[in-house]
């Protein structure tokens, strides 16, 4: 059974859990040890998961870390019936997950081209590759503006953006290169909150514009989107109405999208 176990794991990275912290009844982080010489871009993602059965049980999750970071950093809706969400959510301190250390993505500044403003739109826990972003120095030398949106359904699902974003404000190091650059407009859909409403109604009305200083010009901006499939496709379709053509790391554009997905 050892050698079956073992074969299994040819090629995986096995990582010991920390911080776990449970924001909502529907959402979690944790931090996990990284693993020597793992590197990747910020707004990437990974394959994790757990051993069931003696195979590994795998989904693609956005690094939520920075790619200057120590530990690795994974942010999760909680799934009931999830093949792997059900389980992930039951861990503990010290028990141990398993990664293939290959990152692949195209949330990454290599798949846009040169702006003056970067837009980062996500529902829910696709802000995860955000996290990641926000926190790179090369975000805030390629751009002299940078906005994070994030929309959920409930006032408390924001608590993992905003804590971000006041704990960037409060780091010495990270508040020096962040400056003023950062803005975070959070919004809901069902709760009432003091913004309300999806983000693609936001850019329609004109309220990201009275937000932001300026309409979205695919001359000066660029984007990306991450969050559940009716999300990217309709932001998508904005983009394209807008004029925005959309990159790739082979071909470097004005948008990009994430299209990688947990159970």
């Amino acid at each position: 059974m050892n050698e079956v176990v073992d074969k299994a794991l040819r090629g995986m990275a096995l990582l010991s859990v920390r911080n776990i912290r449970h924001w909502t009844d529907r959402t979690f982080s944790f931090r996990c040890e990284r693993p020597a010489g793992f590197r990747f871009r910020s707004g990437e993602f990974a394959m994790i998961g757990l051993m069931v059965e003696g195979k590994p049980l795998l989904r693609a999750y956005s690094i939520a870390s920075p790619a200057w970071d120590e530990e690795l950093e994974f942010y999760s809706i909680k799934v009931e019936d999830g093949p792997l969400t059900s389980r992930l959510r039951n861990l503990a301190e010290g028990e141990r997950i398993v990664m293939r250390p290959k990152p692949v993505g195209t949330l990454v500044h290599d798949a846009l081209n040169p702006g003056r403003r970067l837009f980062l739109f996500s529902t829910g826990t696709g802000i995860a590759p955000f996290a990641s972003v926000i926190r790179d120095p090369e975000t805030y030398e390629k751009f002299e503006q940078v906005v994070l949106t994030q929309t959920c359904r409930q006032v408390a699902e924001l608590d993992y953006g905003r804590d971000l974003v006041a704990r960037i404000a409060a780091d010495e190091l990270l508040s020096e290169m962040v400056g003023d650059k950062l803005t975070l407009i959070a919004t809901t859909t069902r709760e009432q909150s003091p913004a309300m409403g999806r983000m693609t109604d936001w850019i329609r009305d004109g309220r990201l514009a009275a937000a932001t200083g300026a309409p979205l010009n695919p001359e000066t901006d660029r984007v990306m989107i991450c969050g559940s499939m009716a999300m990217l496709q309709e932001h998508k379709a904005i983009c394209e109405e807008l004029g925005f053509i959309e990159g790739s790391n082979s071909a470097p554009g004005q948008f990009v999208i994430e299209k990688a997905f947990v159970d």
